[in-house]
């Protein structure tokens, strides 16, 4: 499986730039996955971590979901993996799959990008339970920037603790 990524262009509006940025990064998490057995993507960084390249994207497809979905959205919707709404279990991918995470993965990808599409504009807010706060679009977008930027530093010592490679 080969990941293209497209750099963001250098110029352009807020949001196309905002979706750019988030789609490459997206692409570098599952760049950093591509020719990986499942059991390279389940090895964990350091146990008892139970970090790995599959947790990260388990944990994303959650991050994805709760931001997207039920913050934006205010649909009412489960974790992926917790009955209990602990982000904590999406990490423990000892008996996954690529298949299976990749998967659910792709899934909330696309309903984030269509609750993205559908926006009126940055904007629209929406609940963020956990804060007990309303949040914009913006901020959401921004916020997934983030935390797939500061999730794809840790799949850079992951991937190059399995076989060496290095870059993104």
């Amino acid at each position: 499986m080969t990941t293209e990524r497209i750099s963001p262009p250098v110029t352009g509006g807020e949001r196309e730039m905002l979706r750019a940025f988030l789609d490459y990064h997206r692409a570098t998490l599952a760049l950093k996955c591509d020719g990986l057995s499942d059991e390279e993507l389940r090895r964990q960084s350091s146990p008892p971590s139970t970090l790995s390249l599959l947790g990260l994207v388990r944990h994303m497809a959650e991050v994805e979901r709760a931001w997207f979905r039920r913050t934006i959205n205010g649909e009412d919707v489960p974790l992926v993996w917790s009955s209990r709404g602990d982000y904590q279990e999406a990490y423990d991918a000892r008996s996954s799959t690529r298949t299976e995470a990749f998967a659910a993965w792709r899934r909330e990808v696309e309903h984030s990008r269509r609750i993205e599409r559908e926006a009126e504009s940055l904007d629209v807010t929406g609940h963020q339970a956990r804060w007990g706060e309303d949040v914009s679009l913006r901020l959401v977008m921004l916020h997934l920037i983030h935390e797939y930027a500061r999730h794809n530093g840790h799949a850079d010592f992951l991937r190059e603790a399995i076989d060496g490679a290095v870059g993104a």
